[in-house]
């Protein structure tokens, strides 16, 4: 059985080997929390992009398309409170220059029998209560203390009392007192528009793309036809300047969000029923493209541990390699943001209701999920190491509707001209199609291999029955690798309802 590190670790082998995921700048040493995408990764990114698309917008009536500009008017930003609490607690090791985020430092006072042996501290990680527990352990056995050792109670760093902090050691050095208080770090990035660089230049890369749509509520109802109950979608670009990325691609500062404000009537009743029903459809949607029902939950978030103006919100989780975390939030956000950009510009954001011939500010409820967490479930999933004849294979189990590649063609062998003619001709009409791939170089068996480990669903074998028979192709089947004959219309109506339920 793998170790949940092991498994992480050799899915961000896999991720580099065969083109999916690089470490940005990685030829200078790379630059923590950035990623490139390499010829694999882009398809899969496009692909859910797509899937979510298709299922969010084009195949609904009351969703409709945005795609505003990363960087826009700073007011945007003073009216949703981004510029004086989009922040986190920061913490700092004077010693090792190390920098922490105070809520994912965690610490416990190590106690014998009552009596106090020091505190210890660590990062969050879904084992860290074990792991306390042996650094417990370490020090009751280097202070030859006896006696028993009592249950750890670790707690957030950021909910210490200031005496307790003094006693943390810093988790880079094991030294007391080098850790600083905790203090609020603003996440956006700064630039500057025009040729001034002072305050009157300054603006943000977006740490969301929520507010562009809110920003743009009154021109969607004035050019769109839409109605209350109705949702603005986009996907695009944020960047958030985070204290510490981890996990891969899980938390890093520059990512992509697919996000809907879906705006509805005021009242209790309405945003609970929009807001269940946003749920059961978002959870719905992750398993259609792959992800394991099993590793699916919901997670309630607290009443007191709700922002200030949500009614209400639920994550959808995940159950990664390194543990279960928020993969899509869905929150009843109130009229906050409307409200916010209503008092700042002056505009009138009002909508006014026919049927309830009056008029108001529309509630919202905001479904959103970061495509670069998306990737890595799906990449998750879709992992699997079996066994076919005594030899091991890493298969990658993608969904045909995301599969980076949908297909792989093959001449039976190279050197007869007639089966390559007829394999490049079959490869030329499904690449009007589908991203597919050509392969005539080595054994049948490492073809095969080859696309397993890229996730591609359908092997297509062009051998002497095409040419002498019925002119039908074998058609392997990536996940049972059961062989079937098929003629070129049946291979073209079999991939077009496989990747496209």
């Amino acid at each position: 059985m793998k170790s949940e590190n092991n498994l992480l670790e050799e899915i961000v082998s896999l991720s580099k080997r065969k083109g999916f995921v690089f470490q940005s700048s990685e030829i200078y040493g790379g630059l923590n929390g950035f990623f490139d995408y390499g010829p694999l990764g882009v398809e899969l990114r496009k692909n859910i992009k797509d899937a979510w698309w298709e299922d969010m917008v084009r195949r609904r009536d009351d969703v409709i398309g945005l795609d505003s500009s990363i960087i826009m008017n700073p007011k945007i930003w003073k009216a949703s409170g981004h510029i004086d609490g989009f922040t986190d607690p920061m913490v700092d090791c004077k010693e090792s220059k190390m920098r922490y985020r105070a809520d994912q430092l965690f610490a416990a006072e190590v106690l014998v029998d009552g009596e106090s042996l020091g505190w210890v501290s660590l990062l969050e990680s879904e084992n860290m209560q074990s792991v306390a527990q042996e650094q417990a352990e370490n020090k009751k056995r280097k202070e030859s203390k006896q006696g028993e050792l009592q249950d750890l109670i670790l707690k957030p760093y950021d909910e210490l009392t200031d005496n307790e902090q003094l006693l943390v050691p810093s988790p880079a050095t094991g030294k007391v007192g080098s850790l600083t208080p905790p203090r609020e770090f603003n996440m956006m990035f700064e630039t500057h528009v025009g040729a001034l660089r002072d305050g009157s230049s300054k603006c943000y890369l977006r740490p969301e793309t929520a507010q562009g749509i809110f920003a743009n509520f009154k021109n969607i109802v004035d050019t769109g036809r839409v109605k209350v109950p109705f949702g603005i979608a986009q996907i695009g670009k944020a960047f958030r300047n985070e204290i510490t990325p981890r996990n891969f691609i899980f938390r890093s500062r520059e990512f992509e969000q697919m996000e809907i404000e879906y705006f509805i009537p005021p009242g209790e009743s309405e945003w609970q029923r929009h807001h269940q029903e946003w749920i059961n459809v978002r959870k719905s949607w992750f398993s259609s493209i792959g992800l394991t029902k099993d590793c699916l939950g919901e997670e309630v978030h607290p009443q007191n541990k709700l922002a200030h103006y949500a009614r209400a919100c639920t994550d959808i989780t995940y159950k990664f390699p390194f543990g279960e975390h928020e993969l899509e939030g869905i929150a009843a956000r109130g009229n906050f943001d409307l409200t916010q950009h209503q008092e700042h510009s002056g505009k009138s954001l009002e909508y006014f209701d026919e049927n309830l011939k009056e008029k108001y500010l529309p509630h919202v409820i905001e479904p959103s999920l970061g495509v670069d967490r998306t990737f890595l479930a799906v990449l998750c999933s879709a992992f699997s190491v079996d066994e076919i004849d005594g030899e091991k294979r890493t298969v990658l189990r993608f969904h045909p509707r995301v599969a980076p590649i949908k297909a792989g063609i093959f001449p039976l062998v190279k050197n007869k001209p007639e089966l390559v003619e007829v394999a490049k001709k079959l490869y030329e009409r499904l690449q009007r199609k589908w991203n597919v791939v050509y392969d005539q170089s080595g054994a049948i068996g490492r073809r095969y291999r080859r696309i397993d480990e890229s996730g591609v669903p359908f092997g297509i074998t062009v051998d002497f029955e095409s040419l002498e028979g019925d002119g039908s192709f074998t058609v392997r089947d990536r996940d049972s690798t059961e062989q079937v004959r098929m003629s070129e219309e049946e291979l073209l109506l079999h991939m077009d309802e496989r990747i496209n339920p």
